[in-house]
């Protein structure tokens, strides 16, 4: 289970380091008068620091080694 959990970070954290945000768009009206309708496209960003991907990565790497430890021993 450790060790499925510590890919798991890994692979989290190896895509926070890659993309560095998360990127959504949103709709919002602009106009509405009856059947007139006016909407716009909004693309918004919400940043990942790099650090909390390498602590990602981090912990993962520390999950793998003790769960691969606890198998052997």
């Amino acid at each position: 289970m450790m060790l499925i959990a510590g890919v798991v970070l890994i692979l989290l954290g190896a895509a926070a380091l890659i993309y560095q945000g998360v990127t959504y768009t949103t709709k919002k009206k602009v106009i509405d008068l009856g059947p007139i309708q006016a909407t716009t496209k909004e693309t918004e960003t919400i940043p990942i620091p790099p650090v909390l991907g390498w602590i990602a990565v981090g912990g993962g790497v520390f999950l793998v080694v003790v769960g691969l430890r606890s198998k052997s021993g």
